[in-house]
Order: structure tokens, then sequence, then C-alpha cells
């Protein structure tokens, strides 16, 4: 796997919207956290256009995302933000042009479908994080979680998430035992469901698979796991890690709990598995690399991942 440059003071980011329009002035609000962070921020040249529920045509975002790639002044591309679009763009993504110039790239939800097209067609390392309109301009981003993001990206280490790392939070909850290792990919679930039967289908294979959504109720959320399990997805992987599904709760009083869901899938799963990471839509918000090696423990209940820059 090529890992990225780390970040540095006085470095350029650039700022492009591959999904869903973002709002200019929550993009605005975070030029001052940038700021601090000794960032300049680039934007790119459609990041204003508003295309139905997509944030301009395909081709303007398409062209944002590789001129920030081709840019040697950019040395990370962050997304303002997810909602839907980025899966109509990964055929037409030149991977070459990506392992040519490689960069932080960093985002989550809808981004997933671009994650694994990259690291699957570029070898690249990039980033499941917090987005700049949807996350970094909310007043819920603690300072911690923004700590976090820059450990992430300006210092080669690696990232432990340890039980009872946040304040307030639930402990983890074992649902399976064990030890495993192996590289870590994943993301949203629907995006990862989306991308079965595609040439960008996630390979799954000998790795510690994450998993996170919103506004999936429980049986949704069983469908989803369903097409992973009946596509070998499931039993593939070595380990799970099951971040953060917000709004999730049941409309019926009938339904299964999300609760009940994980241990129907992954109570007798054949490596450990792990739910409640902050990791997903929600504050705290742990961000991790994908691509890396990581190790996750039922024992210890800890997940360790390697620097995802160099």
């Amino acid at each position: 796997m090529i890992l990225p440059d780390c970040l540095k003071k006085g470095d350029t980011i650039g700022i492009v919207a591959p999904a869903s329009p973002a709002n200019i002035e929550d993009l605005q609000r975070t030029e001052v956290m940038f700021e601090m962070l000794q960032l300049r921020v680039k934007y790119g040249k459609h990041i204003g256009e508003v295309n139905g529920y997509l944030a301009g045509t395909d081709e303007q975002r398409l062209a944002d995302f590789h001129e920030m790639i081709a840019d040697p002044e950019v040395k990370g591309v962050f997304f303002a933000r997810g909602g839907y679009g980025t899966g109509r763009l990964a055929s037409d993504i030149d991977y070459e042009l990506i392992q040519r110039n490689p960069k932080i790239i960093l985002g989550y939800s809808d981004i997933t479908f671009l994650h694994t097209a990259i690291r699957q067609n570029s070898s690249l390392v990039t980033f499941h994080g917090p987005m700049v309109a949807s996350d970094l301009a909310k007043p819920t981003f603690d300072a911690y979680s923004l700590y976090l993001l820059w450990r992430l990206l300006f210092k080669p280490s690696e990232m432990i998430y340890k039980e009872r790392m946040f304040s307030n939070i639930p402990p983890l909850n074992v649902i399976a035992v064990g030890e495993a290792q192996g590289q870590l990919v994943g993301g949203n679930l629907s995006l990862l469901a989306s991308t079965l039967g595609t040439p960008f289908e996630l390979d799954a294979k000998g790795k510690i698979l994450l998993i996170e959504d919103i506004d999936e109720v429980p049986y949704r959320v069983d469908s989803m796991l369903n097409q992973l399990k009946l596509s070998g997805k499931l039993t593939e992987a070595v380990g799970i890690v099951i971040g953060d599904f917000a709004n999730a709760e049941p409309k019926s009083s009938s339904s299964f709990t999300l609760e009940e869901v994980f241990q129907d899938y992954f109570s007798d799963f054949h490596g450990p598995v792990l739910s409640g990471f902050k990791m997903g839509h929600c504050h705290p918000h742990f961000p991790v690399p994908l691509g890396v090696s990581a190790s996750l423990s039922s024992k210890s209940k800890t997940l360790v991942v390697e620097p995802g820059v160099k």
C-alpha cells in the first residue's frame, strides 16, 4: 500500500464536494479551524454548484477532484460532505493519476465508495474521518476529536482506540471473542453493499471490516448484512469493527433491536466482533486510515491501527 506524506504547517488542502451540495456558510466557518492548524484552503471550482441532489454535474464534481489530485500545491483532499453521488464517479476516476500523486484523501459516509475504489485500484491508503461542512463546521465537533484528526494526518503514529477513551460514552460491547490482525477496510454499510456486483466490489478477504451507518432501521441493517453474508464478505473477514449507527431506532414495537440484529449475524463469528466504536456519523469522532494493518482484540477491547501517513 502507498502511504501519503503527512501534513505540515503551511500546507494547502483542497476541499471538494463529490456527492451532495454543501452549505457554503458551513464551509467558511471552518476556515478559522484550518488557520489554527496552520493549513491553507483551496476550494474546488464547482464547490457551490447544485444539480438536484448532487453538487454539480458528474463532470464538474469529477473535474474538481482530479484537479486537486493533480495540483502539486495541494497536499490533502478533504470532502465537504457526503449524501449521495460518489459512486457515480467511480468508473471515470483516473486511478493512475491518484497513484502518481499520492496524497491524503479524507471523508466517510458516501465517500466509502471512493475509499474502496481508490484502495483497490490505486493501492493508496485513504482516511475515514470527519468532513468539512457536515462535521468540522458543527459546534458539536469537540476539541479532542480535532486533536485525533491532527494526530492522524500530521503525525506518523498508531491510532489506538481504547475502551473508555471518551468520557460519558458507553463501553465497547463484545459480540464475539478473539484476536485478529489484517488490513482495515470498510466504512458505510449501505455503500459497501452497493459495491457488490460492480467492478469496485469490496475485497474483505483476510481483513478487519469496519461498518457504520445513519438513518437505517434494524430491518434495513439486517438486509444489508445479509447481502454481505450471501456474497461471502462476512465469512472472508477476520474481524468486525461496528461503528456508530445513528438514528437506528426501530419504528415498530415488534421490530428486532439493532443489538439483536448484530447478535444474530455475529455472535458465532470466527473472529472478534466489537460494537460501540465512535466512528461514523457521531461526535466524538475517531478517525482511522483505511488500507493499513490493524489489530482487534476482544480481550483488551482495543483496536490498534498502523500509521496512515509517512
